[in-house]
């Protein structure tokens, strides 16, 4: 019974939103930092997931304990745990998604830019495998800066000659889930019925929150917008300094990591009508990557559903975000020229 409650319960919400249970391909999926602190609760989350019919493990150590334990669990997924640069190009054969959470995590005190000269190389390296092995998988680029790392993913498929915008995604879907979240606690409403969309970037002054766009509609007085604005923004740095040391937002990156995912396979499938916000190379602002809401299809997001109406707030935001965005996308550029 438990087993049946944990695999229908995981089927009909989609990580708590409209999963539907139609007829489905056969999706290999990777998790590139699948021993670490975000990936171990991703690839569970994962392995639960109907849709995911082979489940690909990476890391450089510890990998294998990882994969026999989920392979213990009664659910259809197949795991194989990779460990090591040498069996890398092995973990991405034949992938249709790769979440990429692989890296450092912040500490108290620390910005998502400290992370960059760690996080920057590991990415590169990854992907530069990933461009070689799987050219045409979505990339799902979960690793901090995710600002930086999205352009790094970018300029190295690019020289592989194998680059396609629509596949290297920024997986923001965090932002969201937080702003629906803090939301629907401040309102007293259903949190699964809620959504708000989440624009720009993902750090800090970047994240921008549409609260005037929220389904169903809310009101905020000034200070109260302000207030929740900041929250949005800085919920990252509200984990890091609750856990004193220990550790990030692991287990809510996870979970929205595979929200994330379970949108990608369900548009993969067919299903028409999936829609995320994710961070993407952009034309809708003079940014050359932005997050906004985008369709996703089978070959990753069809397009980009653009920013909407904002109000005049809103728009002060994204001006305020659009220097900090330039800096963060050059540097990423910068680390692969």
């Amino acid at each position: 019974m438990l087993r049946s409650f944990l695999f229908k319960s995981f089927s009909v919400s989609s990580c708590a939103r409209n999963f539907s249970g139609t007829a489905q391909q056969c999706s290999k999926v990777a998790v590139l930092g699948a021993a670490g602190g975000i990936g171990q609760p991703l690839a569970l989350l994962l392995k639960a997931n109907p849709l995911v019919t082979r489940l690909s493990l990476y890391d450089i150590v510890n990998t294998p304990g990882v994969a026999a334990d989920l392979s213990h669990i009664e659910t259809p997924a197949q795991v194989t745990g990779y460990e090591g640069a040498e069996q890398l190009e092995d973990a991405l054969k034949d992938c249709d998604i790769v979440l990429i959470p692989a890296g450092v995590p912040r500490k108290p005190g620390m910005t998502r830019d400290d992370l960059f000269n760690t996080n920057a190389g590991i990415v590169k390296g990854v992907c530069e495998a990933a461009a070689k092995t799987c050219p045409n998988a979505i990339i799902g680029i979960i690793t901090n800066p995710v600002n930086s790392t999205v352009p790094i993913a970018s300029e190295v498929f690019k020289k592989a000659g194998v680059y396609d915008w629509r596949k290297i995604i920024g997986v923001t879907t965090l932002d969201v889930v937080r702003a629906n979240t803090f939301v629907a606690e401040a309102k007293g409403l259903d949190v699964t019925a809620i959504d708000v969309p989440v624009i720009g970037g993902h750090a800090g002054i970047t994240i921008i929150p549409l609260l005037s766009r929220t389904t169903p509609a809310v009101s905020f007085d000034q200070a109260q917008l302000e207030a929740m604005t900041e929250r949005i923004q800085n919920a990252g740095t509200e984990v890091v300094n609750a856990k004193a040391g220990a550790g990030s937002a692991t287990l809510s990156m996870a979970f929205a990591a595979a929200r994330f995912c379970t949108s990608q396979l369900k548009a993969l499938n067919g299903e028409e009508g999936v829609i995320e916000c994710a961070y993407i190379k952009s034309d809708l602002t003079s940014s050359p990557y932005f997050a906004s809401p985008v369709l996703l299809g089978p070959n990753g997001v069809e397009k980009s559903l653009g920013l909407g109406t904002m109000s005049d707030y809103e728009r002060e935001l994204v001006n305020k975000a659009i220097p900090e965005l330039a800096g963060n996308i050059k540097k990423g550029e910068s680390f692969v020229a």
